[in-house]
């Protein structure tokens, strides 16, 4: 299946690779399912089903004028799920993506997900007010704005030195790298650009927190200044009731790439633990990583591997 149709005859790129228990794979702003091929391959290789799609407006999907507010996106994954005859299956939703699944639960009330991914994610609410002090000032979604219309390529350019976090001693990724996720930018039409960067810098997630009724795993860099943790992971961990939230030390937002092993490690033990998990274990002592990177856990519930 190459192509999945939505109610409003929108084409959306699928890809179905594997057999086994589905695990639905969303990507970020302003990229496709392409940055998921790593996780893609490994899910697949283990004996599970990666499906991954390209968000409407980006990729190889089709690129309609209208749309990309949060509950025609989840209205989206939706068809992706009934298309491909998505049951008992885990959401992985990446950066932006991590919105589709918040919206997903509340709005389709969970149906067919066992669990949840939330990597790098926007939830539970990304603008900086007066009750949430360390989400982004609107000032940086307006810079944003005008740099794209301006010059588009360009502003990728350097935004994606920042997603990566080019130029720090921990980590980097190389030049190559940098003008593939470039590449995959440009791909996107202008309107899909701008009218979901407005989404997942404005809407309001909080109240779709309390839908997450299935075991949740949150990944986010306490480095990470594309999506600051302080506004977004930390949060959600205490919002959503079978949270799991591990901290990647000094990383920066684009995991999928700069700590590909170790998050591909991570999601494969959670996806061994199908079943919900037992009482509250409380935090639990900084464990290091298979890369050398001091990873954080705060673990409500059950560990992520035996």
């Amino acid at each position: 299946m190459a192509h999945v149709t939505t109610r409003d005859n929108t084409r959306l790129n699928i890809k179905d690779w594997g057999t086994g228990r589905p695990v639905i794979l969303i990507h970020g702003w302003p990229l496709s399912s392409d940055t998921w091929d790593d996780q893609a391959m490994a899910i697949a290789d283990a004996g599970l089903r990666a499906i991954s799609y390209d968000r409407r407006g980006f990729g190889r999907s089709s690129q309609p004028w209208s749309g990309y507010d949060y509950d025609t996106l989840s209205d989206d994954l939706a068809a992706v799920m009934e298309a491909t005859g998505a049951t008992d299956a885990t959401l992985v939703g990446f950066s932006m993506g991590g919105g589709e699944v918040a919206r997903y639960m509340s709005r389709h009330g969970g149906s067919n997900v066992a669990q949840a991914v939330l990597v790098s994610a926007v939830v539970p609410y990304m603008a900086k007010t007066d009750e949430t002090p360390n989400g982004l000032d609107s000032s940086v979604l307006d810079q944003m704005t005008r740099e794209i219309k301006a010059d588009r390529p360009q502003f990728f350019a350097s935004f994606f030195k920042t997603f990566f976090g080019q130029g720090t001693i921990l980590r980097s990724v190389s030049s190559e790298l940098l003008e593939w996720t470039c590449d995959l930018a440009m791909m996107a039409s202008l309107r899909s650009t701008l009218a979901c960067a407005v989404s997942f810098a404005t809407t309001d997630f909080r109240g779709d927190m309390a839908a997450f009724s299935v075991p949740t795993l949150i990944i986010h860099g306490t480095k990470d200044e594309t999506v600051p943790i302080d506004a977004t992971g930390r949060v959600a961990a205490r919002m959503i009731p079978q949270a799991h939230l591990i901290e990647y030390d000094g990383a920066p937002h684009g995991l999928f790439a700069t700590h590909k092993d170790q998050l591909t490690s991570d999601l494969l033990a959670f996806l061994r633990q199908v079943e919900p998990a037992g009482p509250s274990r409380g935090p639990v002592e900084a464990r290091g990583s298979e890369d050398g990177t001091t990873v954080r856990s705060m673990i409500s519930d059950a560990p992520l591997s035996e």
